[in-house]
């Protein structure tokens, strides 16, 4: 079990964040690692810390962390990135520094909170602000989002029908019904709707 980081209480709350964003980037253990980062992500619920995130490059840190191999790890970045979306600044941040490829591939995880964050960020990040981002609404997503759409999931069946309903125009959703279900390849169900064959 980790400890908590050694910080003296006098150093507020960015020398905190620092201390676990240090320990992040010098521990070995993973387990470690994942305590570290769903603390980052619980911090990043909080708009009062988005400024020392940024400054402490915790949204580069969630990015990156998005390629892990490690399911868990990547559970808690992308819901720290959900957490922080929500901020314009912090939402520029990501589509600049190609974040949004890494978001869309969490779409096919098998870990069923990964994608319920993912559909979430994408919808965030597809919310007016600066400039269209056509990769979050491309034909891929748009067909993945109607087969979350059946999901028995209620959560993950409401997140897709609304972003259906509020994000995609009316014509692209039908021309997504339209093609081949096989061109969504690679963005199966996740694991508690279809469990996969070993």
């Amino acid at each position: 079990m980790s400890q908590k980081p050694k910080v003296e209480p006098h150093v507020g709350r960015l020398g905190y964040l620092q201390a676990l964003v240090t320990e992040f980037q010098e521990t070995e253990s993973q387990n470690a690692k994942e305590q570290v980062l769903a603390n980052l992500a619980n911090f990043a619920y909080d708009p009062s810390n988005y400024q020392y995130l940024r400054q402490l490059q915790v949204l580069d840190l969630f990015l990156d962390s998005l390629s892990e191999e490690n399911e868990t790890l990547v559970e808690f970045a992308i819901g720290g990135l959900c957490n922080l979306c929500s901020d314009r600044a912090n939402k520029e941040h990501i589509l600049q520094t190609g974040g949004v490829p890494l978001i869309i591939n969490c779409l096919s995880s098998p870990n069923e909170e990964t994608v319920l964050s993912a559909v979430t960020t994408i919808m965030y990040l597809s919310s007016p602000g600066p400039g269209p981002h056509p990769e979050l609404t491309a034909m891929p997503v748009v067909q993945c989002m109607l087969r979350f759409s059946l999901s028995a999931n209620t959560r993950l069946r409401n997140l897709a029908q609304i972003f259906l309903e509020d994000f995609c125009p009316p014509s692209q959703v039908a021309e997504a019904r339209r093609r081949p279900a096989h061109s969504a390849l690679g963005i199966p169900l996740p694991k508690t709707e279809a469990p996969q064959q070993p």
